[in-house]
C-alpha cells in the first residue's frame, strides 16, 4: 500500500524571534505546521521532519551551527510529532546527500507533502528535486515562510508550474 509524508523541513530555533535569522511570519507559519502535522496524523500520513546543519568544514555559519540552539528543531514541531525520523541535510534539496529516499523507501511513500522554511530554497529545491520526480508532490503553502512576503509569493509563483500548491486545511 503507497502512502502519503509529511516533509517538515528546517523549522528550526535560528529561524525565529530570538534566533540569528529571524523570518517573515515565523509564528503563524509554526502554528500552520503544527496543525498540518495534526491533520497528517489523523489521517495516518507519515511525518518526517529535515533538520539543515551547517557544514563544519565552511567555518563557523550564520545560523544553524552543530551544537547551537539555533540548529534544534522548534520543541512544537518535536511535541507534535515526537517520533518522526529526522533527516539532517547540509544542502538546500533534502534528498542530496541523505538518506532521506530510503526512509521514503522503507514506508512505501508515494506522495510527498511538503512545508517549511526557506519557501525559496530548501522547500522549492527539495520540492522539484531530481530525486523528488518519483513522488507526487505538493507544497503546502500556507505552511511556508522566507524572509518576507513577497520573495515567499515569488517562489511559489515559480514553482507552481512544477507542483501542486495546497492550503493545509484542504484535503490531503
Amino acid at each position: 500500500m503507497m502512502r502519503t509524508a509529511l516533509l517538515v523541513i528546517d523549522v528550526q530555533n535560528d529561524y525565529f524571534p530570538d534566533g540569528a535569522f529571524p523570518l517573515w511570519n515565523a509564528e503563524k507559519t509554526l502554528a500552520n505546521i503544527t496543525n498540518a502535522i495534526v491533520r497528517a496524523r489523523e489521517h495516518d500520513i507519515e511525518i518526517i521532519h529535515v533538520q539543515h546543519i551547517a557544514n563544519p568544514e565552511n567555518g563557523a555559519s550564520p545560523f544553524f551551527n552543530e551544537g547551537s540552539e539555533g540548529v534544534k528543531i522548534h520543541a512544537s514541531i518535536l511535541a507534535a510529532a515526537p517520533n518522526a525520523p529526522i533527516i539532517i541535510k547540509r544542502y538546500a534539496d533534502a534528498f542530496l546527500k541523505t538518506n532521506l529516499e530510503q526512509v521514503l523507501k522503507e514506508r512505501n511513500v508515494s506522495k510527498l507533502l511538503v512545508c517549511g522554511m526557506m519557501t525559496q530554497n530548501c522547500v522549492t529545491h527539495t520540492a522539484i528535486s531530481k530525486s523528488a520526480d518519483k513522488y507526487q508532490v505538493s507544497i503546502l503553502k500556507d505552511c511556508c515562510t522566507t524572509v518576507t512576503e513577497m520573495i515567499h509569493e515569488i517562489a511559489l509563483d515559480a514553482v507552481g508550474n512544477r507542483v501542486e500548491l495546497i492550503g493545509s486545511l484542504d484535503e490531503f
